[in-house]
C-alpha cells in the first residue's frame, strides 16, 4: 500500500510532528470525508510500499525524514508557485522551497522530489505572460534538482470561487477561468521551458490541455517509488477523478485543515476555519482531526486493544 499524506492538507508543513508520531505508533485513524466513518490505517515497513509527501515547506519534517524512509521509501510532490501574497498569503518565499528541493536532491537523490507548478491561476496579477516568466526563473533556479514538473490549471470548484472572489476583493485583482485554447497555448510554452531544462512535462488530469512532448501526470507513481527504493513496487492506476493516473494509495490527510490561506485551494473551503481546526489539532492522537464525538486520546487502535483484551493477564505488554 502507497501512503499519500497529503493531497488534502500539508502535513509535512503543519502535521510533521504527528505523522512521525503515528510512525512511531504503526497507525492512524481515519475518517471518510463522505460518509463519515472512521478506520485504522497501518503505518509499519511490512504494511506500507512507499509514501507520497506532499508539500509547500518540507522544513518542519526535513530533519526527520530518515525516520520516514526507515518505514518506506518516499517521494515529494512539492509545489513552488512564487505567486503574489494576495493569492498565497502564508506560503514559504520560493527562493527558501527551491532550496528545500536541492536539499532534497543532494540528501535523498534526483528522484526524490517532483516540482509541482500547480495550479496555474489566471488573474490580473498573473497573466499568461507573468507565468512564462515565472516558470522560467523557477525552471532555471531547479534545473539537476528535479526531474519532472507538473502542472495544472486551476479548477474553479465552488468553494474556489467563493474564496477567490473573496481574496480578489481584499487583494484589487481581478481572476478569470479563461477558454480552453489559452490553457493549451501557455501549456505549450511550459513545456518547451521545462524541456530546455531537462525536466519532464507532466500535465495533472487534464488530458485536453496535454502538449506535445508532454505526458499524463503520475502523481502517486509507483515506478518513482520503485527507482528510489531500488526494487519493484507494484501498484495498480486508480485514478480519483477523470483523467488522473495515479496509482492507488491511501490518503491519511484530512480536508479544511490547512492553514496555508490558498485563495485557490480545492481543499478548504473557508481558510479561517482551516486555521481554527489547525490551532485544535493534537499531535499525539491518533486522528488528523478526529470527527466530532470521537476520542482524540487513544494510542492503542481498536483492533490492538481487542487483540490485548483477549490475552491472558500473565503476557499482556
Amino acid at each position: 500500500m502507497i501512503i499519500s499524506a497529503s493531497y488534502k492538507t500539508d502535513i509535512p508543513a503543519f502535521y510533521a510532528d504527528w505523522l512521525l508520531a503515528r510512525l512511531a505508533a504503526g497507525f492512524c485513524r481515519m475518517t471518510n470525508p463522505w460518509g463519515g466513518q472512521t478506520c485504522d490505517v497501518a503505518l509499519t515497513p511490512d504494511a506500507v510500499d512507499g509514501f507520497v509527501l506532499w508539500t509547500r515547506n518540507i522544513g518542519p519534517l526535513a530533519g526527520r525524514l530518515p525516520a520516514v524512509a526507515a518505514v518506506a521509501p518516499f517521494a515529494v510532490q512539492f509545489t513552488v508557485t512564487g505567486y503574489p501574497r494576495a493569492l498565497e498569503s502564508s506560503t514559504i518565499p520560493a527562493g527558501r522551497a527551491v532550496g528545500q528541493i536541492r536539499r532534497l536532491r543532494q540528501d535523498f537523490g534526483p528522484r526524490a522530489a517532483v516540482w509541482r507548478y500547480d495550479p496555474v491561476l489566471f488573474t490580473s496579477l498573473t497573466p499568461a505572460a507573468w507565468h512564462r516568466e515565472n516558470f522560467a526563473a523557477l525552471a532555471r533556479a531547479l534545473t539537476g534538482s528535479v526531474d519532472e514538473v507538473v502542472v495544472s490549471f486551476a479548477h474553479v470548484y465552488r468553494k474556489t470561487r467563493r474564496n477567490l472572489d473573496a481574496a480578489a476583493a481584499r487583494g484589487g485583482f481581478a481572476w478569470e477561468d479563461p477558454e480552453a485554447a489559452a490553457k493549451r497555448a501557455l501549456a505549450t510554452e511550459l513545456a518547451a521551458i521545462a524541456r530546455n531544462a531537462g525536466m519532464t512535462f507532466s500535465v495533472c488530469a487534464q488530458a485536453d490541455f496535454l502538449p506535445s512532448g508532454g505526458a499524463p501526470a503520475h502523481c502517486i507513481d509507483a515506478a518513482r517509488l520503485s527507482d528510489i527504493a531500488g526494487r519493484p513496487i507494484a501498484a495498480r492506476i486508480k485514478g480519483n477523478r477523470p483523467d488522473c493516473l495515479c496509482h492507488a494509495s491511501r490518503d491519511i490527510g484530512a480536508y479544511d485543515t490547512c492553514p496555508h490561506g490558498c485563495s485557490y485551494c480545492y481543499a478548504v473551503s473557508a481558510p479561517a476555519a482551516a486555521k481554527r481546526r489547525h490551532a485544535l489539532h493534537d499531535p499525539s492522537g491518533p486522528f488528523l482531526f478526529p470527527p466530532a464525538g470521537e476520542a482524540q486520546s487513544a494510542q492503542a487502535s481498536p483492533a490492538q486493544a481487542s487483540s490485548a483484551r483477549r490475552m491472558p493477564a500473565n503476557i499482556q505488554r
